[in-house]
């Protein structure tokens, strides 16, 4: 994605206005979900079940400290989140973003190559895009107990690239476990392929670092699904609102918020 091709004006994090003013909700027919997305403050007992559901299956694979839940857990780092709810009201799958954001040194990805030698290239890949607006996508985890948890896991992924015109934004950034890098290709994700994987949060995984760009044209599925969430506007059902994280698998491309 070279910067020459960018176009975009400076983005004013500090006064653009978004789409996200309200919980909205749409169907997901492969993952047969339905996924809502919101801020914390505005719908916090669901907010609290994907907390529970990220802390599940992060634990799972002894990875709490990429969670790094109690730097998120009173949301006010986490610009909105989805959640993935099956028709049983249980909350299957969630994510969470985190800007736009006004400087490199807010990206998590900063930190975790912070004692690499590619810290700098990651640092200059992010300065070049923020006039453009950058969002970074953390945290995400689907259930092991899921009907449809294949789907889920690539539903989960082409979600959060919404973000970018949720919160409109040119591209969003995320760090990717090198074993689920194909996964969320087919979300559109760019592997930047000169910086050298890192050990995070430790030596059991190589990370590497992943863009999106929302002028890359999507498939029209995706695009309808857009639009069918931007003209929804839903409150989540009771047994969705107070349903509790299920646990499971973590998708490990998205890790833990700065």
């Amino acid at each position: 994605m070279p910067v020459e091709q960018l176009s975009r004006p400076q983005v004013d994090t500090q006064t653009t206005d978004t789409l996200i003013d309200r919980t909205l909700s749409v169907w997901d027919p492969r993952s047969e979900c339905r996924f809502v997305v919101a801020r914390p403050s505005e719908e916090p007992e669901l907010w609290e079940a994907y907390l529970e559901g990220a802390v599940a299956g992060y634990r799972k694979y002894g990875a709490e400290k990429a969670l790094e839940y109690r730097r998120i857990q009173d949301g006010d780092s986490t610009a909105i989140f989805f959640v993935a709810i099956e028709s049983n009201g249980s909350v299957a799958a969630g994510v969470r973003v985190q800007g736009p954001y006004i400087s490199a040194g807010q990206a998590h990805a900063i930190t975790e190559w912070a004692n690499d030698p590619g810290a700098p290239a990651v640092r200059r890949m992010i300065e070049d895009r923020l006039p453009f607006g950058v969002v970074e996508a953390k945290g995400a985890w689907v259930s092991g107990t899921a009907a449809r948890r294949g789907e889920l896991v690539g539903a989960l992924g082409r979600f959060a690239t919404f973000s970018m015109d949720l919160l409109d934004v040119q591209f969003m950034l995320a760090t990717a476990a090198s074993h689920v890098l194909d996964t969320w290709r087919t979300t559109g994700g760019v592997v930047a392929d000169h910086i050298a994987p890192v050990p995070y949060p430790d030596d059991r995984y190589e990370t590497r670092l992943m863009w999106w760009d929302r002028s890359m044209r999507r498939g029209r599925a995706e695009a309808m699904q857009l639009a069918q969430l931007l003209l929804t506007a839903s409150r989540p059902t009771p047994s969705a609102a107070t349903a509790t994280g299920t646990g499971g698998d973590v998708v490990r491309p998205m890790r833990s918020v700065s």
